[in-house]
């Protein structure tokens, strides 16, 4: 069963979301701030976090920037909850490691949507990197903190920002908000990174870009 974590100031919401996703079949935890969300995630481990923007004590900036920066929580799927719609606003919160972001009042269909397509990214990234571990004897660690080494690959420095995030298991919307460009430029960029490493999908180009990330740096 897996596992989610709620963050939510709000009580109804709270428990409104926690509801639609019990009856779903999820473990669901819940907090009352940010703070408390994330002592919540480091006892917890959850396979999931859903955090609102705007609360006390700790806003979801706050939260997600401190679960990025502990090793147990640094990869955890994360989805934004707030009332404001405004790209600039989705794109700083994509810039702070949010995975998805969800306009309030979330409709079920889009929560539920959101929450299968995040898990199942996270068990892809999973199966690559336990793959890469197994093809080096262990001991496998990427480090997604510089797109630099993926130059090496022979890509630009926009390719390997690029594959840099999808390698994170981003979709091309997320690329083009974080990076601040279009959907099309991203797909077009995609495209040159198939044809320079010779592979035919997005999963293959992210495992070799999984495999460069985990090398040890000089």
């Amino acid at each position: 069963m897996k596992r989610i974590l709620v963050i939510e100031d709000q009580a109804p919401m709270r428990r409104n979301i926690a509801l639609m996703l019990e009856m779903e079949g999820y473990e669901v935890f819940t907090a009352e701030n940010g703070r408390v969300g994330v002592e919540t995630a480091r006892q917890k481990r959850p396979d999931l976090v859903i955090c609102d923007v705007m609360m006390p004590e700790m806003d979801g900036h706050g939260v997600v920037q401190t679960l990025r920066g502990e090793d147990a929580t640094a990869t955890l799927p994360f989805i934004f909850l707030t009332a404001r719609s405004d790209k600039t606003d989705i794109r700083i919160g994509m810039n702070f490691g949010a995975d998805d972001y969800l306009v309030k009042p979330v409709v079920r269909e889009d929560l539920l949507a959101a929450v299968e397509a995040r898990l199942a990214r996270a068990e892809a990234i999973e199966a690559r990197v336990q793959a890469a571990a197994a093809a080096n004897g262990g001991g496998f660690n990427p480090d997604y903190s510089s797109h630099e080494p993926l130059t090496g690959m022979g890509l630009t420095n926009r390719e390997a920002e690029v594959l840099l995030w999808v390698a994170q298991g981003k979709s091309n919307g997320d690329v083009a908000g974080i990076l601040g460009m279009s959907e099309k430029t991203v797909k077009q960029h995609m495209g040159n990174i198939f044809e320079k490493l010779g592979v035919e999908n997005r999963n293959a180009a992210a495992m070799q870009a999984v495999e460069v990330l985990g090398r040890p740096r000089v």
